[in-house]
């Protein structure tokens, strides 16, 4: 064995821990937000916009910040560290806090802290894995296996805690208040979430300062994001840059709505296979949602041969796609109101697992993309910039916009999703439009 082979081989399990709890931290609350905020606490839609847009500052500030530090003054390992404790501390608060403008404080002081973290985490394991195309993959697929142990872990919890029984004499409108109840007591139960990512995030603080050492260059005097922003004037960057800010409001569309939608599906699925799924998965919404994270992981664990056989703009494509036909799925389920068919739930899990190729295909193909056109002094400064588009622009957008649409599709206090999601998949089909025609065929990798 080489040495480069015994360096990988030693590499990967380290950085895939960092990756699975970097994750798990996120995937914990995230998919639940908005039924915890509308069923529990009963903020109206446009304040759970805001709360959801918050999320996004930190994206933002991410790479004028946390980028200038990894890159010129602090080892990347240990400005992990620092961010992911105090995280814990702040996301703990989240548990208790039940007014608007508190909640709304401490979501934006915890998006500044835990945003610029997710692109630090790929900067530090470009940094040190040999071959980026081949073993990126098998690293990042943890954060995603992170991400289905927290959902199904919350949906048992809410199932088995906090979901009182039914009595199956029940019907008519007995029995759709009593259904209405379980969904109320797993909407409060969602605290618990915000108390598992709290630890969690204390346990990757101090794990982070027993990884590889991540050192700045401080003999490059440049401020790194300037030049970084100086790049992206180049193709394919300007324009995978410039079509990542309406996908990523398409993107969050799904983390903002699929919870609260699946959830109504659930609970109005007839015993039998729908009774099956839950033992599985859970309740709340969360659990079955961890299905799109099953297929991402079937995604990237192909990528090495996907990346080899197919070209980028491809990749890019098919993920597009992807995100239009999850959306066309959605909203040909409708608003269920009463009971919910099979055929409408298999549709919702069509949907659910098409996010593998929505985020494998597109977000995770545009992060390699932005690594391979990026010198190598302003690597971390240029993920942070593209997550500043992903999880910072698209998210403060998107949330404003989904949050805004809710309203506008609901009518008298019934959500019509075949309205609401039909924006997000008329939109996913412009982007696919307008990317063919703007995005090079060939783009040569300057590392």
């Amino acid at each position: 064995m080489t040495t480069q082979q015994n360096q990988s081989s030693s590499l990967i399990p380290r950085l895939s821990l960092m990756m699975f709890l970097q994750y798990a931290i996120w995937g914990a609350w995230l998919p639940l937000l908005w039924n915890y905020l509308s069923g529990h606490l009963g903020f109206e839609g446009a304040r759970i916009g805001e709360i959801f847009m918050v999320g996004g500052i930190g994206a933002v500030l991410g790479p004028f910040i946390a980028g200038q530090f990894a890159d010129r003054l602090m080892n990347t390992e240990r400005l992990l560290g620092i961010c992911h404790i105090l995280g814990g501390i702040l996301i703990w608060q989240l548990s208790w806090i039940d007014t608007y403008q508190m909640f709304l404080l401490f979501s934006l002081m915890y998006s500044l802290i835990y945003a610029p973290t997710l692109a630090l985490t790929n900067s530090l394991s470009f940094h040190h894995l040999p071959d980026r195309d081949k073993d990126f993959g098998k690293v990042r697929v943890w954060g995603t296996v992170g991400w289905i142990a927290v959902g199904i872990c919350i949906g048992q919890y809410l199932l088995h805690n906090c979901t009182p029984a039914i009595d199956p004499e029940l019907t008519g409108e007995a029995l759709a208040a009593a259904k209405t109840a379980q969904i109320n007591a797993q909407n409060g139960g969602i605290m618990m979430a915000f108390k598992l990512s709290a630890a969690l995030g204390v346990l990757m603080g101090l794990y982070c300062y027993t990884l590889p050492s991540t050192p700045p260059n401080r003999e490059e005097s440049t401020n790194a994001t300037a030049k970084a922003l100086s790049e992206i004037r180049f193709q394919p960057l300007i324009t995978l840059f410039l079509i990542a800010v309406p996908v990523s409001c398409i993107h969050q569309f799904y983390f903002v709505h699929t919870a609260p939608f699946v959830q109504q599906v659930q609970a109005g699925s007839e015993a039998g296979i729908a009774t099956w799924i839950n033992n599985i998965f859970g309740v709340g919404g969360g659990g079955l949602m961890t299905l799109g994270q099953m297929s991402e992981i079937i995604v990237l664990a192909l990528m090495p041969i996907l990346a080899l056989t197919f070209n980028r703009k491809s990749l890019l494509a098919i993920g597009l796609v992807a995100y239009a036909l999850r959306f066309f799925l959605f909203q040909s389920v409708g608003t269920v109101e009463g009971s919910a068919s099979e055929l409408q739930l298999a549709m919702v899990i069509g949907g659910i697992l098409l996010h593998g190729l929505c985020f494998g295909c597109f977000i995770f193909v545009a992060f390699m993309v932005v690594d391979e056109q990026m010198s190598t002094d302003v690597k971390a400064s240029g993920q942070n910039l593209f997550n500043l588009v992903v999880i910072g622009i698209g998210i403060i957008v998107g949330s404003l916009v989904a949050g805004w649409v809710a309203g506008w599709a609901t009518v008298d206090g019934v959500m019509h999703y075949d309205k609401l999601f039909g924006i997000p998949m008329w939109g996913a089909i412009a982007c696919l439009a307008i990317f063919l025609i703007a995005y090079p065929s060939k783009a040569i990798p300057k590392s």
